[in-house]
């Protein structure tokens, strides 16, 4: 029943060229338990579960999307301008809840669902216009990528809020420190390995065995993070997103998106399914409230973020009016909170209706947005135009004039690696702490006791930690050496130049290793045996590093080779149209066939039809199951359901598919 009212709602969306996700909101009204003259849906639960389906595939998507390329490309007004846009919107948001005497927790989520933009709707109606390579286009994808990463941050914060009641400072730096190491493990573990493995199932050729092992590390990462008490949804836009660096990510994106569009419509029909029209005339003020500061807020907010940023009026207006909408991060965030059963029904519609109304505006702002820059050059005072001018003349040039140079590059490139390397470290202290919490019932019996298996689980740690503390010991080493001889090419230190260049260098390698060990330190807290096991296993660890010292040092250099070939790769390009052939060819020509399941070249080697040495014609791809096989090998089988593209002369062509459909 859902799929039919969604795919008939759908059909008319179409039509009438507005957002389909619409549709499936207002399929979900149609058939919903609030619409008379009787319910279509019995089964809440079933619903509820496929929606569930589909939060993790749309999430999956959006990080599909996302690129930590770009993330690193997006620059200060990118930056700026979304974390105002968030925080001026949490709090407005939070403000119009206490305003209408709503929950605290009502509030908050409120705040957190006002912060974020719709991606979907800005993509589909940027691309609809025709300015998805326009300047301020690519300002607000790049807003688009810091808001996704804050809203993952925010989804994170909210749980903890939810499940503890309380927000604390000591509350959210916990979350936060455990989010961003969940979030660094997974990221560099999974760029050294999952392109690796999909470019290996990618090798086989078989659309099936990649779209299940996709799916497979999707539910897959987002099972481990529902196991840590995050959002399902974190997990699978974290995955989503080192996906994104394959370079199989564009047929990966072909063969996901119809999975993904049927699951998303569930969950989106569910959405209306919680919509009770009669709620929505009752709270018709604070929906017209809320609309006005999605509207008015997000523009200002983001126009002025941009503006900071160093970008004029004009561009600035329209990335201020091209994200005046919510969408469906929104929807997720309001989810958590019916699934946390944290907040209050009618804050659900709310949210639908004002992201219903914001939607259907966004065309129209971004269509008048040039009139509104127009009207502003006319009717605002002379001296704030020339001063507006004048500072975006400046920051342009303040832009362009900044350069370091190759010290600063190397000592902000250690120190970032360093800092990379040390949250590294944390993850195994991590997890091993929370096998000792919660230890699996797989998990073998330790002599001991819960001592023993402290212990053991804490000599796991180090040694996993190891080739990074090496790692960081050594660039600790060559960070000192470097910050020594800057400090000897003194005019006043010449004198003393050695004695230095050894004592600074010495301070940086004695300060950052007792850094080291003070984080050691706190991260094992849980986990500390007694002294006498400590001293056995500190002389394990010590024997490990001594005569291991080499071994660690090639793991840890193979590591970052693997990482810096993944995030240094060019991007993948999609298929370009086949281009004419060269002045070379002009007497050949090109043609497909397809083998039926009877024909008699079915199950043949290339080679065993002699096909260019009876017709002349050359078999130059073949098409299989939406996978391509350029130029294959004589020893290539035909399948029943191939398209295979022959080359040469028209004779040649026809000759080939009399004798491969058995007409010769």
């Amino acid at each position: 029943m859902v799929m039919i009212v969604a795919g008939l709602v759908t059909v008319v969306f179409h039509r009438f060229k507005q957002p389909v996700v619409l549709g499936y909101i207002l399929a979900g009204v149609i058939i919903g338990p609030h619409t008379p003259p009787f319910p279509l849906i019995h089964d809440e639960n079933t619903i509820k579960t496929l929606s569930d389906l589909g939060v993790i595939l749309l999430m999956f998507s959006l990080g599909l999307e996302f690129s930590l390329r770009k993330l690193t490309q997006v620059g200060a007004p990118a930056l700026i301008a979304a974390v105002l846009e968030i925080l001026l919107l949490f709090w407005v948001g939070y403000e119009i809840g206490r305003f209408f005497k709503w929950t605290n927790m009502d509030s908050i989520f409120l705040g957190a669902m006002l912060s974020m933009s719709s991606t979907t709707v800005i993509i589909k109606v940027l691309t609809e216009f025709g300015k998805m390579k326009e300047r301020f286009s690519q300002l607000i994808f790049g807003i688009l990528i810091i808001e996704d990463i804050l809203g993952i941050a925010m989804i994170a914060l909210l749980s903890g809020i939810a499940m503890t009641g309380t927000l604390g400072v000591r509350e959210v730096g916990t979350t936060l420190g455990k989010l961003g190491i969940f979030l660094t493990v997974t990221l560099v573990i999974g760029l050294i390995t999952v392109p690796r493995l999909i470019g290996y199932v990618a090798r086989f050729k078989s659309n099936e065995m990649m779209i299940v092992t996709v799916l497979g590390l999707c539910f897959g990462v987002s099972l481990l993070a529902a196991r840590l008490d995050y959002s399902v949804a974190l997990g699978a836009f974290i995955i989503g997103a080192v996906i994104a660096e394959a370079r199989e990510i564009h047929r990966i994106e072909t063969l996901i998106e119809p999975v993904r569009d049927m699951f998303s419509a569930v969950f989106f029909v569910s959405i209306g399914l919680l919509i009770d029209p009669k709620m929505l005339i009752s709270y018709w003020q604070p929906i017209l409230v809320i609309t006005l500061a999605v509207v008015i807020g997000k523009v200002l907010a983001c126009s002025f973020g941009a503006f900071v940023g160093g970008n004029d009026t004009r561009t600035s207006l329209r990335v201020g009016m091209g994200l005046a909408q919510i969408g469906e991060f929104s929807f997720i965030i309001a989810s958590l909170g019916v699934t946390l059963n944290v907040t209050s029904k009618f804050l659900y519609p709310i949210a639908v209706a004002v992201s219903v109304i914001t939607t259907l505006l966004t065309p129209y702002l971004i269509r008048n947005s040039d009139g509104l820059v127009n009207w502003f050059d006319r009717a605002a005072p002379r001296r704030l135009v020339n001063y507006l001018t004048l500072y975006t003349q400046w920051a342009g040039q303040w832009r362009e004039s900044r350069h370091t140079s190759m010290t600063s590059r190397l000592i902000r490139r250690w120190t970032w690696q360093m800092a990379l390397n040390l949250v590294l470290v944390a993850g195994p202290f991590v997890a091993a702490t929370f096998v000792s919490k919660k230890p699996p019932a797989l998990l073998p019996s330790v002599p001991g006791g819960k001592q023993g298996m402290d212990a053991m689980l804490w000599l796991c740690a180090v040694l996993l930690a190891l080739p990074l503390l090496v790692a960081s010991y050594r660039k600790l080493q060559a960070l000192g050496l470097l910050l020594g001889e800057m400090a000897a090419e003194r005019p006043a230190n010449k004198p003393r130049a050695a004695a230095i260049q050894a004592i600074v260098g010495n301070t940086v390698v004695l300060a950052g290793t007792v850094g080291m060990g003070l984080l050691l330190l706190v991260l094992s807290a849980a986990l500390l045996p007694s002294w006498n096991i400590l001293i056995v296993l500190l002389l394990i660890v010590a024997a490990v590093t001594i005569l291991g010292w080499r071994g660690l040092i090639r793991i840890y250099s193979k590591a970052q080779i693997a990482l810096e070939e993944t995030l240094t790769q060019p991007p993948p390009q999609r298929p370009q149209p086949p281009t004419a052939l060269p002045g070379l060819l002009r007497e050949a020509d090109l043609e497909t066939v397809t083998i039926a399941p009877g024909s008699p070249a079915a199950g043949k080697l290339i080679r065993e039809l002699q096909l260019r040495t009876l017709t002349g014609a050359s078999i130059v791809g073949i098409e299989r199951y939406g996978t391509s096989i350029i130029n294959p090998g004589p020893d290539e089988d035909l399948q029943a359901g191939d398209q295979v593209l022959f080359l040469g002369t028209r004779a040649q062509l026809d000759a080939a598919r009399r004798h491969l459909l058995g007409q010769a």
